[in-house]
């Protein structure tokens, strides 16, 4: 009876330390917040003057900027992020990072990026590139 209930204990522990990949984020612990781009692919940003953002506010409309300034209208589903609507300011940078940065962050909100929030650090993944932002502030 002992080695049973040793081992229903065991179970519920371990139990505890499964992850589960599927775990939808959800609308709400995005909105009214404002995070700031702090790795691409592993390495990280050097922003100069300039924050490289991206907000989210009522209804998942989302604003941020690389080079250029960027909004629309985005919609999660199973833990992905599209923005159908998106549209982006057309300047050229003089900084080919941030110029590359604009393309990446298109693509991936007008084809859909897999989100995971995990404390104050939001990651958008596709196949090729991962963009890691930090918790900057709510928004107002």
């Amino acid at each position: 009876m002992k080695k049973a209930a040793a081992l229903l204990a065991a179970v519920t522990v371990l139990g505890g330390c499964v992850y589960n990949s599927k775990v939808s984020i959800r609308p709400e612990q995005l909105q009214h917040h404002r995070f700031v781009l702090e790795s691409v692919n592993g390495h990280a940003v050097k922003s100069g003057d300039k924050l490289l953002e991206l907000s989210f506010g009522e209804n998942m409309h989302i604003y941020g900027n690389m080079c250029n300034t960027f909004m629309g209208d985005g919609a999660l589903s199973l833990g992905e992020l599209k923005v159908k609507n998106l549209a982006m300011t057309g300047r050229l940078c003089t900084d080919s990072q941030l110029n590359t940065l604009d393309a990446a962050v298109s693509k991936m909100l007008r084809n859909g990026a897999q989100v995971d929030l995990t404390e104050n650090q939001l990651t958008l993944a596709t196949a090729s590139d991962s963009l890691v932002y930090k918790l900057a502030d709510l928004m107002h």
